[in-house]
């Protein structure tokens, strides 16, 4: 806390001399601003006096910063006149607060609104999950024997997205680099690029998945250590293998490898950095950020695992290619960020519907619920968010009442019997429904079923779906609207959505996928690749074989893939050729002395026992 104060305080400080050398400059007078800029010993006025005795922790500085401040408003005093010589310090402090300057905002972040920031804005210390286990345990838990063994470290390069480990092969350049494609708007747009020695063993790489052996991946890995869609699906095969450890550390290299290759202008904070998912270089980075933030989820980290959420959605916002939409509601409830999930549905929902979401619809007014039971906030912002809570509620609960009869089931609460016994909230009601808004509510209700089990959330529920009820009965003329809207919206979901529940891995949602995504084969490295991907550059085919090839040739091919019945030989050199011709000589004669075998084979009955007996006919 001290160090936080101190800094805060640094940042009023350099906001004081910006206005007070203005001040000085517009009054003129010279020498008040040079005395102003000299501190001299510990003299001051009555106000400074006072403060000092109550705030004494201030006094504990080794800096002369504070004895500074107080001689420049001393100054400030002596210039201005005694109109600001009657007021309190602490109003002279307010005024300085609402300068803004943007210069200032990375020195003072503490002082600056949220509201103030881009929606999209990523903090670089959020980003970094011990800071969040060390508010939740403490420093001392956290680290543990950590710090002598970081001092000892040889290598240790900053990074953002996760930290280097020693237990890591040494990194070197793996050929993926970064490019400044263009800036519109004040948005950049870059991509990822492979060189011809990345794309090799991307080569290999796909060769390795084919073969459906696990081994091959981990064998290109060894050679190429930071090859990061190996990384992405052998972490994918340790985790089915209950091995989380491994898997996590995987995801954390890719992301390292990943971040090696950033343009020197390409930021994570800004919101500003666009990358199109249609190009596949640029979709290990949205999957390994993605696979990461489930990792952190589950590690118990959720501001963390939200800001990796809102910088997903930051490299493309109108495409959304992960879907984290249907995510980022879910993780500002956990991390109790309440604020910024009712900020993103007031701005985004005049441009993107998020009302039309049943995840949005419940868990907004779920964050209002939150916000009223505050009791820090003043009474009239509680009675506000009470208010729009219940609205949307109601609202949610008419336009997808199908969310509550399985948000109860998983919560483990029995409704009464007018409720159980509705037509409005039955069976019928999730029968009616499409697939695709099955698939949407399915995913809601299997993801944040735990947040509602609150006492209190329950509570504040019931009656509301009481007054559903009645005006069910009533024929509201809002309930029917929303029946129109069920049947005409929600035909088919988007493919970024089934991405999104493949990705995610919730049974309740992956139950309902269509046939079409089921059956065709997911990778973990690229699931469901858009269909107008930007292909930049292809994989050379292999060399097409006969299709009247008999058994034995494609068994002798499986054993010897150079081999060629038919002979053509690349004449690249008389003794290759030769030894090629030698070969294939070898192998036909082997073949000819198969057939020949085979062809002879006869199959000769068993002998017969002489048995009388067995030789007359059944009467």
């Amino acid at each position: 806390i001290p160090a936080e104060e101190s800094e805060d305080e640094a940042g009023g400080e350099e906001r004081a001399d910006a206005r007070l050398s203005e001040r000085d400059t517009a009054g003129g007078d010279p020498e008040g601003s040079k005395d102003g800029a000299v501190p001299e010993g510990t003299h001051g006025d009555g106000h400074s006096e006072g403060r000092e005795a109550e705030q004494p922790e201030r006094t504990l500085a080794t800096s002369n910063k504070p004895r500074k401040k107080k001689k420049k408003r001393r100054t400030k005093k002596n210039s201005a006149g005694e109109t600001v010589e009657d007021n309190e310090l602490e109003d002279i402090e307010s005024l300085l607060e609402r300068i803004e300057d943007p210069r200032l905002a990375p020195q003072s972040q503490g002082r600056i609104p949220a509201d103030s920031r881009p929606l999209l804005y990523v903090e670089h210390r959020n980003l970094n999950p011990e800071n969040e286990l060390k508010r939740y345990f403490g420093a001392r838990a956290v680290l543990g024997d950590q710090r002598p063994r970081q001092r000892q470290r040889q290598y240790v390069r900053s990074m953002w997205l996760t930290a280097p480990k020693n237990t890591w092969p040494r990194y070197s350049k793996t050929g993926i680099t970064m490019q400044l494609l263009d800036t519109r708007r004040g948005v950049q747009h870059f991509t990822f690029e492979h060189h011809r020695e990345y794309q090799q063993v991307q080569f290999k790489f796909l060769d390795a998945v084919e073969s459906m052996d696990p081994n091959n991946i981990v064998l290109l890995l060894q050679m190429s250590p930071y090859h990061v869609d190996s990384l992405l699906q052998l972490s994918d095969v340790c985790r089915m293998q209950e091995d989380q450890e491994m898997a996590r550390d995987l995801i954390e290299r890719a992301l390292y490898s990943l971040e090696c290759a950033f343009h020197p202008v390409f930021s994570l904070t800004s919101g500003t950095c666009r990358l199109d998912y249609r190009q596949p270089e640029n979709r290990a980075f949205f999957l390994a950020l993605f696979k990461h933030l489930m990792f952190l989820e589950k590690r118990g980290c959720p501001r963390t695992a939200l800001e990796f959420c809102k910088l997903i959605l930051s490299l493309d916002p109108e495409n959304d290619p992960l879907c984290v939409l249907l995510l980022i509601d879910f993780l500002s409830l956990r991390a109790r960020e309440y604020t910024f999930l009712t900020r993103l549905f007031q701005e985004w929902e005049s441009h993107r519907n998020l009302s039309q979401l049943p995840n949005f619809a419940f868990s907004v007014p779920l964050a209002y619920f939150f916000l009223s039971q505050q009791e820090e906030r003043p009474e009239l912002e509680r009675s506000q968010a009470r208010e729009r809570a219940a609205r949307l509620l109601q609202l949610a609960l008419i336009m997808f009442p199908s969310v509550l009869m399985p948000l109860l089931d998983h919560c483990s609460v029995q409704p009464d019997a007018r409720v159980a016994s509705h037509p409005f909230f039955g069976l019928n009601a999730q029968i009616s429904q499409s697939p695709a808004l099955n698939q949407l509510t399915s995913l809601y209700v299997g993801r944040t079923h735990a947040l509602w089990k609150d006492p209190a959330v329950m509570a504040w529920l019931e009656p509301h779906v009481h007054e559903v009820l009645r005006m069910v009965e009533a024929q509201d003329a809002l309930v029917q609207e929303a029946e129109h809207k069920r049947k005409i919206r929600y035909q088919s979901a988007p493919r970024n959505i089934y991405r999104h529940i493949i990705l995610s891995e919730m049974k309740e949602a992956t139950a309902a996928l269509p046939l079409e995504v089921t059956s065709q084969p997911v990778m973990g490295f690229d699931p469901l690749p858009p269909l107008d991907s930007i292909v930049s550059y292809t994989r050379p085919e292999r060399t097409s074989h006969p299709s009247n090839e008999s058994t034995l040739s494609l068994f002798f091919r499986s054993l010897l893939p150079n081999f060629n019945l038919q002979g053509d030989i690349r004449h690249d050199g008389d003794d290759e050729a030769g030894a090629a011709q030698d070969l294939n000589q070898g192998v036909n004669r082997l073949m000819a002395a198969m057939r020949d075998m085979l062809a002879n084979i006869q199959f000769q009955e068993p002998p017969r026992d002489d048995n009388p007996e067995g030789d007359g006919d059944w009467d």
